[in-house]
């Protein structure tokens, strides 16, 4: 029968799932701030690490169940790394070939989990070339493009199907504040904060979407421009977020607000978190978590009480040689000294300095 592998395969991605237990939402105590509760989606602990586990399983069942991934089918993706490494679990899985395009800057830590599970890496010098790249890879091993920057918004069933939205809310049933103020992602595919901005929606909630994009991404010039042929030269230092061109995937009339956070901001933000949670978190985490900071900044300010939740997107030894090395930093020319300076006091203090 000629579905017979077809249904196969998605009988042995349910049963992975079955296996899986969610993740956990952890509350970060803050008796500093007391009208305020501030959570995070620890998507670190899904099995490949990171946030994409999510998606990548999405997108795998999307591409079976539309017919696009058959038996012998080569998986082919364009992909900084998170994205890549959970793909290629789900393609060792059902015992596919895969293949990974990725800029040339990608952590290495990245390439050898890709690696691990059995991928390819194709590395691409320059990152405006990688969605080419990954077409003609595809053609040329008439294989499938799995195309998370085109198919992450529509691959989530966005109402329930225990989606990372459906999964948050569910685990703050019982806090305080059940129906957070603010949610916070960055805007990488686009998948995560469409899923969330439609399922509040769709469940009549106040709470209020904020997206964040760092430096060389056009995601936020394009909400509040809307020019699809915006461009950025230089690709995204922040792995897992930001693009240099606008993607189908990303769906800005379900955003509340956006903020543009610099990478030393980010870095910034994820070092001072290794400090808070005694853990290293990856650089889209500290990005997130600056956004976080000045929604609570705001809070303070207008005196409002509340919750806000973000995620944890990727464990922090993915980046050992990138974020952590100070001499990477100093490299890039990075100084993360008074964004970290700026969040210590306002942790302590609730006083908020600029950098300048």
């Amino acid at each position: 029968m000629p579905r017979h592998w077809v249904n196969q395969a998605i009988a042995k991605i349910e049963a992975d799932f079955q296996r899986s237990a969610d993740t956990h939402l952890l509350q970060v105590p803050m008796p500093q701030f007391p009208t305020i509760s501030l959570y995070l989606k620890d998507e670190s602990t899904h099995p490949t690490g990171s946030l994409k586990h999510r998606l990548a399983r999405s997108l795998f069942l999307y591409g079976l169940c539309n017919g696009w991934i058959k038996e012998h089918t080569t998986i082919v993706e364009a992909s900084s790394g998170s994205t890549a490494v959970s793909e290629a679990y789900f393609a060792r899985l059902l015992g596919l070939p895969f293949i990974a395009v990725m800029p040339r800057s990608t952590s290495c830590e990245k390439i050898k989990l890709i690696e691990f599970y059995g991928g390819q890496c194709h590395l691409v010098d320059d990152p405006g070339k990688i969605h080419e790249a990954s077409i003609a890879l595809a053609k040329e091993t008439n294989g499938h493009f799995m195309d998370q920057f085109k198919y992450a918004e529509r691959a989530t069933d966005w109402r329930g199907n225990n989606n990372i939205a459906e999964s948050v809310f569910n685990q703050l049933a019982k806090e305080p504040y059940p129906e957070p103020a603010h949610v916070v992602v960055g805007g990488g595919t686009g998948g995560t904060s469409a899923t969330i901005g439609r399922y509040i929606r769709y469940n009549q909630l106040n709470t209020q979407l904020h997206v964040v994009d760092p430096e060389n991404s056009v995601f936020y010039d394009y909400y509040h421009q809307r020019d699809e042929q915006l461009k950025s030269a230089k690709g995204s230092r922040i792995e897992g977020i930001g693009r240099p061109c606008v993607e189908l995937s990303f769906i800005p009339d379900i955003i509340d607000s956006m903020q543009k956070v610099p990478d030393a901001a980010s870095i910034a933000s994820m070092l001072f978190l290794e400090k808070l949670l005694g853990r290293r978190c990856g650089g889209s985490t500290g990005t997130n978590f600056y956004g976080v900071i000045t929604l609570m900044r705001q809070m303070i300010e207008e005196r409002q009480s509340g919750a806000i939740v973000t995620l944890i997107c990727d464990d922090g030894n993915r980046y050992t040689n990138t974020y952590y090395s100070e001499q990477w930093r100093i490299d890039n020319g990075i100084d993360v000294a008074p964004y970290l300076k700026q969040i210590e006091q306002f942790w302590a203090t609730g006083q908020w300095q600029t950098t300048e």
